[in-house]
């Protein structure tokens, strides 16, 4: 196997061990140490979004800044828009990718999401370059898809812009839940708006209004930090957070004679306020939290 591909596919190797331990969020200390190769490490990231590896004649990862200076988006195809870095479109690192594309080099898209946590996804291919706009396009495939059997080697161009297309798209759905999800722990600072409990790997992005709703928007003021616990209870209607930010627990609920979980863990949040992040454009909205309160009402 060519040296070069060995070190990618030993680069998406480790990334997918990793996702079983971060998840497809990492941290950028664990990105910037990366993993060895042939007693070399070879990291990941770098301050610059298109960044080359010493070991490798070509780029490996390409990265944006959560609200840095790069754009990046999707066009009317699904497929990702990465803006150049800088305004020479003959820059080094410009050119670096545009190699990449006619080789058809795999890469590692890197999203920033919050100061410090990447959303990964591998492998990419640059697919398309406008000099006019400053920007490649860009498109997810499967690491499978690298080395294809006989049968998938014969696919079509056609058949791989479409299934591309496809892993592209559900990238978007990805993003855009694992975005709100540490956006909105990142604004209650890692804990439940009711108990307090900071261990991230129980919290969820509780949404007021679902995202299947016209006005379920994955904006900050549409979620609330909660454990799994009172996530479900939340979601079940047995409490409820009135406009003025106000715990409620179902009355029939009140009435339960159980053990201690119940005490403690809803009985005694009834009539408490929730914690509520630092910044008041990050709060809950108060017209989303009536809506919701209302199908609280409407149940009990």
């Amino acid at each position: 196997m060519d040296r070069q591909l060995a070190i990618r596919l030993a680069a998406f190797d480790w990334l997918g061990q990793q996702t079983a331990v971060h998840g497809d969020v990492f941290p950028r200390t664990i990105l910037e140490k990366g993993f060895i190769f042939e007693s070399e490490r070879v990291s990941l990231i770098a301050p610059q979004g298109i960044f080359k590896p010493k070991m490798l004649d070509l780029p490996l990862s390409i990265t944006t800044a959560p609200r840095g200076p790069y754009d990046d988006s999707f066009d009317g195809q699904g497929f990702l828009i990465y803006k150049y870095r800088g305004s020479d479109i003959n820059h080094r690192d410009n050119a670096g990718l545009r190699e990449a594309m006619q080789e058809k080099t795999p890469l590692v898209y890197l999203h920033g999401i919050v100061p410090g946590k990447y959303l990964a996804t591998w492998p990419v291919f640059i697919v398309g370059d406008d000099t006019d706009a400053m920007e490649f396009r860009v498109a997810v495939d499967e690491v499978r898809f690298l080395q294809p059997s006989e049968g998938e080697a014969l696919e079509t161009m056609e058949a791989k812009e479409i299934r591309r297309a496809y892993i592209t798209s559900r990238v978007r759905i990805r993003l855009h839940q694992r975005s709100f999800r540490e956006k909105v722990l990142e604004a209650y600072q890692t804990q439940c708006a009711l108990c307090r409990l900071r261990h991230a790997e129980l919290l969820d992005a509780a949404h007021i209004i679902p995202d299947s709703h016209p006005q379920g928007d994955p904006k900050i003021s549409n979620g609330i930090a909660l454990c799994k616990f009172h996530h479900a209870a939340y979601d079940s209607l047995i409490l409820a957070i009135n406009p003025d930010y106000v715990v409620l627990i179902r009355k029939d609920v009140l009435l339960e004679r159980d053990g201690p979980m119940l005490q403690h863990g809803l009985k005694e949040l009834h009539d408490t306020k929730i914690v509520l992040p630092k910044h008041k454009m990050e709060w809950p909205d108060r017209d989303l939290l009536d809506m919701r309160y209302q199908q609280f009402n409407r149940a009990a």
